[in-house]
């Protein structure tokens, strides 16, 4: 008998020890039994004093299952006993392991070779977040997860897929050779090195993106530039078709941003340097500076109507807007593209570049200001590097571009989809993410057996990317607050990973249901997951500070009580080292 219970609080029970602490190895975080005629209820030693010891109350065994919580206190005159080895699975693990029901995480740092398992569809059926400090050991754990996950021999899962948004490139060399080890798991690499294997490089076809898409992309900060994004959009569906198909719209919106040209209030020669300007870029067959202007006797080319006489005005300039008129069709209309047709950032520049003038933008200058910070971003684009990721050269739905992100090089499902992000910006990574990320949600959201191809969107240093930013201002909603509210039932899971927990979105930490900590040393991170993760003791905070490298505490829905878990090193390993400065300084003396 460990000893006598003297005190009980509401969580902690006072045990009065009656053994020799110097005979008896560390106490500290071991579980003990406390037993009574009608209730055995479980706990954990977490300190003691003066010959105290303060036991956390964690649960109840009820028959031989353990079950989380306690109503009932233990009485005073209940039999204290450490809990056995043998039956320690049954609080911290799972017992009767199954292949494809159970998977192994690590071993108890605490009960010596006892392995943590967990059921699959607790950890994976719900968003989970890893944290800790650099160095602390999140990626060689994640890629040991995805590893024992993936190398049972006898139960593959073939039909999942995971999307890794790899911050440093650090997983290629963790799970290039998975198909070596079991033949029917593949692993599918993407990076933004635009000089490394040119087939490899991430690429996504600009006309699946709609206008939220393009308002990141061009880093909206004011809702009242969307407008103008969406009519660029809808233009689009006129500039980037054959002439043939579209020259009756075509014509109407030349036409519309000349009559607001004429109209605008200019002197005679800015009205007739912008029409010049327009018809020199955008025109058509039936309507250029060379088309022929009808007038009883004579004909001449638009050009010529557009000469300015001694009194400084245009004299035809009632036939010009004439003549305009008969290209404005009031029954046309247009609409956003449905991504049923291909067309380039240089297609969206024109497009957008012409919606400045056909919404009458050249009347103020002040609104011409405010939106033209859209135009030179989209021109930076489209002539700086980044240009490269939408650079696809064949027409593909989104649908099929799904598919072609899930299939293998060797024709099969790929399974993990890993996209090396490390060669691009922070602000242009958190876009790629979000328009992904949107993507596949959307995608799952459409699928008619929902949740029947489940997502599982993986994002290293996820404090990059998952931020309380501007978007639910401009957009109206965060795209991975969404997933995280909205995602489970479509099968669309996000994994957090992050060193930094408070600086991600607190809507999006709140809805994860499974948490493993490493060791975290930053206070303003520690008061951050002690408001911020449901169900989180001070008790099981004070341990984040003092867990070794490879070492996390583990709690949520898939975890009975929270639990230590020393992971393995992963084999291969992720190439996430620190930087050997012994062994890059020094050199040997001849």
């Amino acid at each position: 008998m460990l000893g006598n219970i003297i005190g009980v609080d509401e969580s902690i029970v006072l045990i009065k020890l009656n053994i020799d602490l110097s005979k008896i190895s560390n106490l500290i975080n071991l579980m003990v039994i406390m037993e009574s005629e009608e209730k055995r209820i479980i706990g954990e030693i977490i300190n003691i004093k003066d010959n105290i010891a303060y036991v956390n109350l964690l649960g109840e065994l009820k028959g031989e299952k353990f079950v989380y919580g306690v109503i009932n206190k233990p009485s005073f005159s209940s039999t204290v006993k450490l809990i056995s080895k043998e039956r320690i699975p049954m609080i911290i693990s799972t017992e009767n392991f199954i292949e494809n029901e159970h998977l192994y995480l690590g071993t108890s740092p605490i009960y010596e070779g006892v392995k943590i398992n967990v059921e699959v569809n607790k950890l994976f059926s719900n968003h989970f977040a890893i944290f800790g400090s650099t160095g602390s050991g999140k990626s060689c754990s994640v890629a040991r997860i995805f590893q024992n996950l993936f190398s049972k021999p006898n139960s593959i899962p073939y039909r999942s897929s995971i999307f890794i948004f790899d911050a440093y490139g650090e997983y290629h060399t963790a799970f290039e050779k998975l198909n070596e080890v079991v033949p029917e798991i593949n692993f599918k690499y993407y990076t933004t090195n635009v000089d490394e294997d040119i087939d490899k490089v991430l690429r996504i076809p600009l006309w699946l993106l709609d206008v939220d898409d393009i308002a990141l992309l061009l880093e909206c900060d004011k809702t009242s530039q969307l407008p103008i994004i969406e009519k660029a959009l809808k233009l689009v569906t006129v500039f980037a078709r054959e002439e043939s198909q579209v020259i009756k719209h075509k014509n109407d919106i030349i036409a519309r941003a000349i009559l607001d040209i004429l109209t605008s209030g200019k002197n005679a020669s800015q009205i007739r340097d912008q029409i010049i300007s327009v018809l020199s870029y955008y025109n058509t067959s039936e309507l250029n500076l060379d088309t022929q202007i009808f007038q009883p006797g004579y004909t001449r080319p638009l050009k010529q109507c557009l000469l300015i006489d001694a009194s400084g005005k245009i004299r035809d300039m009632e036939l010009i807007m004439n003549f305009m008129q008969k290209f404005t069709d009031d029954t046309l209309e247009l609409n956003l593209p449905d991504g049923s047709f291909k067309y380039t950032l240089e297609d969206l520049k024109d497009a957008l570049d012409f919606a400045l003038i056909s919404e009458g933008i050249l009347k103020s200058e002040k609104i011409f200001d405010e939106y033209n910070v859209l135009k030179v971003r989209l021109h930076s684009l489209v002539s700086g590097n980044y240009s490269e990721y939408f650079n696809y050269d064949h027409f593909i739905t989104k649908e099929q571009y799904v598919r072609e992100l899930l299939s293998a090089p060797n024709d099969r499902k790929a399974q993990i989809i890993n996209f090396n992000i490390n060669y691009i910006d922070d602000r242009f990574a958190k876009t790629l993410t979000k328009i992904y990320s949107r993507l596949l949600f959307n995608y799952a959201k459409e699928l008619k057996d929902r949740a029947s191809i489940p997502f599982h969107i993986i994002l290293e240093e996820a404090h990059r990317y998952v931020q309380n930013d501007n978007d639910v201002n401009l957009l109206g909603y965060n795209i991975f607050d969404r997933i995280t509210k909205e995602g489970r039932k479509y099968g669309v899971l996000l994994g957090l990973i992050s060193q930094r927990p408070s600086e991600l979105s607190d809507t999006s930490i709140s809805q994860c249901s499974n948490f493993l900590i490493f060791n975290i040393l930053h206070p303003l991170d520690l008061q951050y997951i002690k408001q911020m993760v449901p169900n989180i003791t001070e008790e099981t905070s004070k341990k984040f500070k003092t867990l070794q490298a490879g070492n996390c505490v583990a709690f949520g829905n898939a975890f009975k009580v929270p639990v230590f878990i020393k992971f393995e090193m992963p084999n291969p390993a992720p190439s996430s080292s620190s930087c050997d400065i012994r062994k890059t300084w020094f050199i040997e003396k001849r």
